[in-house]
């Protein structure tokens, strides 16, 4: 695989932020990056990025695995991540994710049909007080998510890709 001269200048600004002998530790960036225009980071992804990194190939499968983060797999458009950690669990979590996969008709981890939604448990989203807490794209946090809440936000999804 071969990384486009784009995503080459975008790997380059984040190892320049490094001393040389150190370009490794911008490894969890240019996965972001890699993600951000392939959706996902394949297992030839993590090869040619630990080429230009300069690591073993083994070093970022391994971070790309250590963190939810990263899809290792492709997802729909919304990845929706719920926290099912105790604090939630004890303020309904477990039920927002069983609403969640009820509602869209798939398993934990699964994608709709249509490859709109993919929902996934994850770990502490470190916002405990507004349990059940998601995570929207792995960038917008939603809380209190009722089952008036989760309906909401799924209808709302789902107009604003119409």
């Amino acid at each position: 695989m071969k990384f486009s001269d784009a995503t080459m200048a975008r790997f380059a600004r984040e190892i320049a932020k490094y001393p040389p002998q150190h370009k490794a530790s911008a490894v969890m960036a240019c996965l972001a990056i890699v993600q951000q225009e392939q959706g996902w980071v394949s297992q030839e992804a993590e090869v040619a990025l630990a080429e230009v990194l300069d690591m073993p190939p083994i070093a970022v499968h391994e971070v790309t695995t250590f963190y939810n983060m990263y899809n290792q797999q492709p997802v729909g458009r919304y990845k929706l991540n719920v926290c099912t950690n105790l604090p939630c669990q004890l303020r309904d979590g477990e039920k927002a994710l069983a609403r969640l996969c009820e509602k869209l008709g798939v398993e934990e981890g699964g994608t709709t049909a249509d490859g709109l939604f993919t929902v996934q448990k994850c770990e502490c989203l470190g916002a405990c007080a507004d349990a059940p807490v998601m995570l929207v794209n792995d960038r917008q946090m939603v809380s209190f998510m009722s089952d008036e809440r989760l309906d909401a936000l799924i209808d709302t999804l789902r107009a604003h890709d119409a």
